[in-house]
């Protein structure tokens, strides 16, 4: 999920309910079953027990706890017991590419069993990148988020890459909580295959709306943005676990938005919709399912694009039936709207340096391609990537069209 920074307009929308004031959290001394610090990484600068918390409805918050810093100008969080989380991330104050080149290890305590993870490697290279700055805020930078599941103890190892160490490193601990309660609707019903509709537009598929998975909606940016019409639907994978139960998924979502957005600073949730391992098709980012929502999901190429964000990592695993069907419907119909062909393909006009073609490029895409194909990217890992050309092929049909064309992905 990466972002671009053209903006076709804005929709104005009465501020949500304020947000609860940040406070202070002192987090408890380790315990004596703790892993050693490791070696090399003795903190020398910055105390760490200047956690800051942040709440959202429903139970959840983001535990901000800052990093020392190392003799090796790196950044460090010894072994030590935290408030309760489910999903972690790295965060820093600059560039979101100031880590590349780098390496960001952590491990984590269960909460059940009381046992250490070994250490686990965070994506550092920058490949993800905050929304527009905001007025007085600086850029920010983060790795991708881990979900851990519950865990009350966390190890933050940090080295720098060749552009140094960026200030404000901290480890964001994310409680995803039961979700926030809601009036509306929490599920967009399924068109019938056969209904009649207008040109090449594929049938909607099941949508569990924001309201069904209890996303808080005081925490994001009241306003909505918009592009111009959806033209390419990017695929990609959350690179969190892959072994989970469906019944999990609103709580895995509850956390990455968190994590985008009071971690990150985002306005919002990146992707548009996202796909669990049972087929089940998750609306993202707030502003209407059918309606072109500018995400932060393809660096260079938001604009005219819709990011759909298939639950676990597929670097090697293979993507589950159900969730390849479920990719599928809900690519057949983003891009029918626009009656585009879903095996067709178009062109976009980069708008950042970051992604894989200059700032002012343009760049020809499969209708539904993989992030990889914007994004110097593993995602949507492997095994995914490889499954797109058959994804394009149904998808077409779900349109009442024939076979994709040839272009090579």
């Amino acid at each position: 999920m990466r972002i671009s920074h053209g903006i076709s307009h804005r929709v104005s929308r009465p501020a949500r309910r304020g947000r609860p004031p940040a406070v202070l959290l002192a987090v408890c001394a380790a315990v004596l079953t703790l892993p050693p610090t490791p070696a090399g990484a003795r903190a020398v600068g910055v105390p760490t027990d200047r956690a800051v918390w942040r709440s959202s409805a429903g139970g959840g918050s983001v535990t901000s706890v800052p990093l020392a810093r190392t003799p090796t100008g790196g950044g460090v969080l010894p072994p030590r017991t935290v408030r309760r989380f489910d999903l972690l991330g790295v965060g820093w104050d600059g560039p979101a590419r100031a880590l590349a080149g780098g390496t960001v290890r952590v491990r984590t305590r269960d909460a059940a069993t009381g046992a250490w993870s070994g250490w686990r490697e965070l994506d550092a290279d920058g490949e993800d990148g905050p929304d527009p700055v905001a007025a007085g805020r600086g850029p920010r930078g983060a790795t991708a988020p881990l979900w851990t599941g519950p865990s009350d103890g966390v190890a933050v190892e940090v080295t720098p890459g060749p552009a140094g160490p960026p200030p404000g490193l901290r480890v964001e601990l994310v409680d995803p909580g039961g979700g926030a309660r809601s009036t509306g609707p929490r599920t967009l019903p399924a068109e019938p295959a056969d209904g009649r509709r207008i040109g090449h537009q594929a049938p909607r598929p099941e949508i569990v709306t924001r309201a069904g998975w209890g996303a808080d909606e005081s925490i994001r940016e009241p306003d909505l943005a918009y592009t111009g019409p959806v033209r390419v639907v990017f695929v990609h994978h959350t690179a969190t676990a892959t072994a989970y139960e469906c019944a999990d998924a609103p709580r895995l979502i509850r956390a990455v938005y968190q994590y985008h957005v009071q971690g990150n600073g985002w306005r919002d949730l990146g992707y548009n919709f996202l796909v669990d391992r049972c087929g089940t098709v998750y609306e993202g980012r707030a502003g209407g399912t059918d309606l072109p929502v500018h995400g932060a999901h393809t660096l260079g190429f938001n604009t005219d694009s819709a990011g759909v964000a298939a639950i676990g990592t597929y670097v090697t695993d293979q993507p589950p039936p159900a969730l390849l069907t479920g990719v599928t419907r809900i690519a057949a119909w983003k891009l029918g709207l626009t009656d585009q062909d879903a095996g067709g393909s178009t062109t976009l006009v980069s708008s950042s340096d970051g992604s894989r073609y200059p700032a002012g490029t343009a760049a020809t895409f499969q209708a539904v391609s993989g992030h990889r194909d914007a994004f110097n990217t593993e995602c949507p890992g492997t095994v995914l990537y490889a499954r797109l050309p058959e994804l394009r092929a149904e998808a077409a049909l779900l349109q009442g069209r024939g076979a994709p064309d040839p272009l090579t992905p």
